[in-house]
């Protein structure tokens, strides 16, 4: 009877800290606004110096540096001194691997969305569709702000699993390559910069021209990788031997998917190859980080685009009603590169 108890115990005290952990997110948040990183990058630091940069009140600052410290973002250095650690240096603008944009939106927006998930498990409808809108990217575009956030965050992401990318999928036999929804042109620049043969064409709304540009150009690859503008809902330029897409089928609903999907067949030739970046969801999800992941992210397609993270399976039958079929996945991480052909 006392094991049993405990052993309650336990479990109550295990879901009383997953029921808290929007607390970490808002840690963090302040965290990456206060660009904590950024000043402890330097070195130590105490609590004194790090409010007088920041113009926080230094007992408050205090308290938030011990908090950062239990879950790993900094350490005691010294008596009364704070460093950042290998995790926290990722909160850093410069860091290669930083996640700082995305610390941000996830507070400023995600959050906000995800305190309404109730009304969309209860009716079905994403945020946008409870508005009265058309889908979450109107909602979004309507706050210029809140879109800029998005694009740094997905930036990060996609250069935070590009490495994955490149080693899970052999692009040297692609001679023009193209990025659909590929925005700023992270993934394909990183590509072309690998494969100095390639060709490429970034193909995405007009408002990402200018950093699509600006970005090809730093890397070096703007010769050969340029920026096309348009709508894959309306068409998609027949340009290419191969089309890449990177978390953009998982936004979509079937319908909106196969239309996206079908505009790319009609783009390609007949030896062509379309190249999915995507979660896939085990068909039985159990309790592991990863699967907690592809988990977390269904249900914020749910709520925000109106999307779902799909299996095999269902990207066999996704594919197979667009004109194409499955010839392979590659696992890259989390992520997998969902290899079809033309049927």
């Amino acid at each position: 009877m006392i094991g049993g108890a405990m052993a309650s115990q336990v479990s109550a005290l295990r879901l009383f800290d997953l029921i808290q952990s929007h607390r970490v997110t808002a840690v963090i948040y302040v965290a990456a606004r206060l660009g904590l990183a950024e000043l402890l990058s330097y070195g130590p630091q105490t609590p004194g110096k790090l409010a007088k940069a920041t113009g926080a009140d230094e007992r408050a600052l205090g308290r938030l540096l011990t908090a950062l410290s239990t879950i790993g973002i900094c350490e005691r250095s010294g008596e009364d001194s704070y460093a950042l650690t290998e995790v926290g240096a990722c909160l850093d603008s410069s860091a290669k691997h930083s996640v700082k944009s995305w610390a941000i939106l996830e507070s400023e927006l995600l959050s906000k969305s995800w305190s309404g998930m109730l009304e969309s498990v209860m009716t079905g409808k994403t945020l946008a569709e409870l508005q009265g809108i058309a889908d979450s990217f109107e909602l979004m575009g309507r706050s210029p702000d809140i879109v800029g956030k998005f694009n740094l965050a997905m930036t990060e992401l996609t250069r935070l699993v590009t490495p994955d990318i490149l080693r899970s999928y052999d692009f040297s036999g692609i001679s023009h390559l193209m990025d659909v929804g590929g925005g700023s042109g992270e993934l394909l620049g990183a590509i072309a910069q690998q494969n100095p043969k390639l060709r490429g064409t970034v193909f995405d709304l007009p408002r990402c021209a200018e950093a699509a540009g600006r970005h090809l150009q730093q890397i070096g690859v703007s010769d050969r990788v340029k920026f096309v503008a348009g709508d894959f809902f309306k068409s998609v330029p027949a340009i290419a031997d191969a089309i890449i897409l990177k978390s953009i089928i998982h936004d979509w609903n079937d319908t909106r998917s196969i239309s996206i999907l079908r505009n790319c067949r009609e783009a390609l030739p007949s030896n062509g190859r379309l190249l999915l970046v995507e979660r896939l969801m085990p068909e039985k999800p159990t309790a592991t980080d990863e699967d907690k992941a592809h988990a977390m992210s269904d249900l914020n397609m749910m709520r925000g685009p109106g999307g779902c993270e799909r299996t095999k399976g269902q990207y066999r039958e996704l594919l197979e009603q667009s004109g194409f079929a499955l010839a392979a996945v590659h696992p890259a991480g989390r992520f997998n590169v969902i290899e079809a052909r033309a049927a």
